[in-house]
């Protein structure tokens, strides 16, 4: 029974922490201070559910004893002589200390500010002050919901390395007194540009891992398509996180596709497209639509997306618009010049116009010191003097790139290139 009653609990925190944390957060002004009392919420259900029982609202429950955890605290402070000015306290905060307890029809008075108070979760969390690494973390401990455990897990890295890093990142914020809110004008870009990148760089570690033994981590990608999701609730007149939650869709609805049963890698080239989500395919494509619509056609994650729907709408590898594909990848190339994009550019060339005219582009690349150790250069030129005939040449462009590769399954799968060229 009491299994249960743990499983119900994990399950209510991983959709409603960020929300804890956020409405926290406003009422404490520290990011740090508002995870450790959401923390002391999680604590009393784990106590008391197990004896009385999950509420009704279970969410409104955690909500309301973190609310009165961060009274206490405030209380605390106000005793120690600080004064409300200095606490910075919103109206909510101040009412609060008058009443002590939240009712509910002033928790339905104040939902509105949710989308808000999330809203300045992430920027603060995604905050450029912060390496990327520590943006990550800590994104991923406050609003994925997940525990270090499953963060050092999912990037392979030591558990007490993550603990260090949200530690740190949460102490940066307090010394340096970052305000808990959504930056405006040019700044809100700035940041804006952070956590977007941060959700798109977390999906891209679970669509395709860089290191360990599987090919993908779904739950890491499903973390940041809800990340993204969530981004799109609160931040709905921005094109570019339209842009990017129809990339995230497009992307995942592949998922299912990208592997065998032995979990070994399948090419876009050799997915059975039956095996696509349908129902992400039209999420993001009404993503696409909608960051269109924004005026956000030129948008980096936007471009990137409009690619991805060239590939849903084709029923097969041979019937995909490449040309068009090559076109947008040079107008990415515009907008965010990059050797990788280039190279991206290249397979989309080889596949419209054939691998001479790609393997040109892939020539010029070799020379570029940013991808000399990036594994897909040397296996795109692989791919593509294969087709050319030169066997030998694409067989040590094989070994190489597996040379490279971190992923377990990706090495496996480049060797096999190769030794099948030696027979």
């Amino acid at each position: 029974m009491h299994s249960a009653t743990h499983q119900a609990i994990a399950a209510v925190w991983r959709i409603d922490a960020a929300r804890i944390v956020a409405v926290v957060a406003r009422m404490v002004r520290d990011v740090g201070v508002a995870e450790e009392l959401a923390q002391d919420a999680l604590v009393a259900a784990l106590e008391h559910w197990p004896r009385d029982g999950i509420p009704d609202r279970p969410g409104a429950w955690l909500m309301t004893t973190a609310k009165n955890r961060a009274l206490d605290h405030l209380r605390l402070a106000k005793l120690r002589g600080a004064k409300l000015e200095e606490l910075g306290l919103d109206l909510e905060a101040q009412e609060a200390l008058v009443v002590p307890d939240f009712v509910d029809a002033l928790d339905a008075a104040r939902q509105d500010d949710i989308g808000d108070d999330l809203l300045r979760l992430i920027f603060t969390a995604c905050h450029p002050l912060l390496s990327m690494e520590a943006r990550v973390a800590l994104t991923l401990k406050l609003l994925g919901g997940l525990t270090t455990h499953e963060i050092a897990r999912a990037y392979l890295v030591p558990e007490p390395t993550i603990a260090q890093r949200i530690v740190r990142a949460k102490r940066t914020l307090s010394e340096s007194k970052v305000p808990y809110e959504v930056p405006r004008g040019a700044e809100l870009q700035q940041r804006l540009a952070s956590v977007l990148e941060v959700v798109y760089l977390v999906f891209n570690e679970g669509y395709t891992a860089t290191a360990g033994n599987d090919w993908m981590r779904p739950e890491l990608a499903q973390e940041a398509l809800r990340l993204g999701r969530m981004l799109a609730g609160i931040a709905a007149r921005e094109p570019e996180v339209h842009g990017l939650l129809a990339l995230l869709e497009l992307q995942a609805s592949r998922m299912n596709a990208r592997t065998d049963a032995e979990g070994r890698p399948i090419l876009l080239a050799d997915q059975d497209r039956g095996r696509w989500d349908p129902l992400l395919i039209r999420r993001g494509l009404a993503a696409l639509e909608k960051a269109h619509s924004l005026g956000g056609e030129r948008g980096v994650y936007a471009l990137q997306a409009a690619i991805a729907a060239c590939h849903a709408r084709s029923r097969s590898s041979a019937e995909t618009d490449w040309k068009a594909i090559a076109a947008l990848y040079a107008t990415l190339a515009e907008v965010a010049p990059s050797p990788v994009i280039e190279l991206n550019r290249a397979v989309a060339v080889a596949m419209a116009e054939g691998p001479a005219a790609a393997l040109v582009i892939v020539d010029r690349l070799r020379t570029q010191a940013s991808l000399r150790r990036y594994q897909w250069l040397p296996s795109v030129r692989g791919d593509l003097l294969e087709k050319l005939g030169r066997r030998d040449e694409a067989r040590a462009e094989f070994l190489a790139a597996a040379a490279l590769a971190g992923n377990e399954r990706e090495r496996e799968f480049l060797r096999q290139r190769a030794d099948a060229l030696s027979l």
